[in-house]
């Protein structure tokens, strides 16, 4: 059996992490069986369905690497088709006209609370005739579930689940203005995609057994199921916006790389071992079902942070200065030439300390900041002394000439100018990295003297030596001002 799954979301907003994990999970389980993987946008519901919404879904499972093997499916493209299967149901009996009115059916709900149990259709139009429909008023359309009996469900998550015909009502197939419902659009358009297996989330458990009857109902074979668990915040209650971003596009925006939130996405509530780090090739060959818990997620903030920033140090230097610049770019740096191969001659000791793009592009503007640099908080103090404006001077004076500008030849360079000040180095490196970098961390500071190159290093601790980044205020006061305790 060739096997074919899908990914059906509904476009009425972002693609949220639950959806985009329950898409990796179908892709995957396609792949690792070599079968087909498609895209269904269930877009019947036209009200709440915007197109925004359609690109925002399209948008994010490109930047995942979820590629649908087909082109989408739009659900309401087939209201026909869905129409023409309802007429099937009712020429066989499966399905009748129900024309009970919104006032009928409230008091079917009221008197169900009012016994303190679930709202049910009971069933007064199930064997009524056309000759006692009301005047002028138009009939849905339900199914003709059965009664008796049990409905069983072998899901491949969650075990055996078994339901009691009885608790099953007449779901609505056809409402009055003669649109399908959820319920048997789903049905009739796995039918026609020809799905084999439904991959989703526990929450449509209790679905699966109403469309189990209404696949037999068609003579169609029913698919198998698979309901995986519902994904939680980290206190274990289910994610929600209290618990921060839950859309795929804010923690792109945020700073994330796909293969990261791959990675985090695929490790909720499926397990290789203890395997953390897997690439998208061992996902592939290593995916089943059969490895997926039943018992619901928990989506973990500092995880991804840990798998974002190792997946950072991954991706080749030329590859992240191309996603930091446009982030450069919004802060307010046009990156020439220079700017660019700094930032990318650069990256190697940038991408050590950073966990998001985010965090990268910060660390990175002062290989593009114009002079003078700009202070950050409370650097301005390593250079608020005279002092040790004057002995940068000195340094300056002392590396100007150097014949290579290595990273061997400048270490060695500042050490013995160190040596000669009789200084310990830590006394000269840290005003030394403020000078050039604006900060107290950075990258190896050798590396940043290489890469920034001989013309603005010496420009920069020029800067320094005249006070000219001081006039940075910090607290209301001037450090280049003397300052009381």
């Amino acid at each position: 059996m060739s096997i074919i799954v899908r990914f059906a979301p509904s476009p009425t907003g972002f693609l949220h992490i639950g959806g985009a994990r329950t898409a990796l999970f179908n892709w995957l389980f396609a792949r690792h069986h070599g079968g087909r993987y498609l895209l269904r946008v269930e877009d019947t519901d036209r009200q709440r369905s915007t197109k925004e919404a359609v690109a925002a879904i399209f948008d994010g499972l490109d930047w995942l690497g979820i590629e649908s093997d087909e082109p989408p499916v739009f659900q309401a493209e087939r209201i026909g088709r869905h129409q023409e299967a309802v007429r099937r149901l009712l020429d066989a009996g499966h399905a009748y006209r129900c024309y009970a009115s919104v006032e009928e059916l409230e008091a079917m709900r009221a008197a169900a609370k009012a016994k303190g149990v679930p709202a049910r259709y009971d069933g007064s139009w199930r064997d009524r005739g056309v000759a006692e429909a009301p005047e002028g008023v138009a009939p849905a359309v339900r199914f003709r579930a059965p009664q008796s009996g049990r409905t069983v469900v072998r899901d491949l998550v969650q075990g055996e689940v078994v339901f009691d015909n009885g608790q099953l009502d007449d779901m609505v197939l056809l409402r009055a203005d003669g649109t399908p419902t959820y319920m048997l659009s789903v049905v009739v358009d796995d039918i026609d995609m020809g799905i084999t297996h439904v991959i989703r989330g526990d929450d449509h458990l209790n679905n699966a057994a109403r469309q189990t009857n209404l696949f037999k109902a068609l003579g169609a074979e029913v698919p198998r199921f698979a309901h995986i668990p519902l994904i939680h915040g980290a206190d274990g209650a289910k994610l929600s916006k209290r618990h921060g971003a839950v859309s795929v596009s804010a923690y792109r925006e945020m700073g994330f790389l796909p293969e990261a939130m791959r990675n985090a996405l695929l490790r909720l509530g499926w397990a290789h071992g203890d395997d953390e780090i897997i690439s998208a090739e061992q996902a592939v060959a290593w995916f089943d079902l059969d490895a997926v818990g039943r018992s619901a997620a928990r989506f973990d903030l500092d995880r991804l942070l840990a798998l974002n920033a190792h997946y950072i140090k991954e991706r080749p230097d030329a590859e992240l200065a191309g996603l930091v610049a446009p982030l450069l770019k919004a802060k307010g740096f046009d990156l020439d030439a220079t700017g660019r191969g700094r930032i990318e001659a650069g990256m190697g000791g940038l991408k050590q300390r950073a966990r998001t793009l985010v965090e990268l592009a910060d660390n990175a503007v002062f290989y593009v900041e114009r002079r003078p640099l700009t202070l950050k908080d409370k650097a301005g103090r390593h250079l608020a002394d005279d002092a040790v404006r004057r002995m940068l001077e000195r340094l300056a004076g002392h590396i100007v000439g150097l014949g290579s500008w290595d990273e061997a030849a400048l270490e060695s360079a500042c050490r013995a100018f160190a040596g000669g000040e009789g200084l310990g180095f830590g006394k000269v490196a840290q005003p030394l990295r403020v000078a050039l970098t604006g900060g107290t961390v950075s990258p190896g500071i050798f590396e940043v003297m290489r890469v920034l190159g001989r013309d603005e290093v010496l420009g920069r601790l020029e800067d320094a030596a005249q006070g000219r980044n001081l006039a940075e205020r910090q607290g209301g006061r001037n450090l280049a001002a003397p300052q009381e305790d």
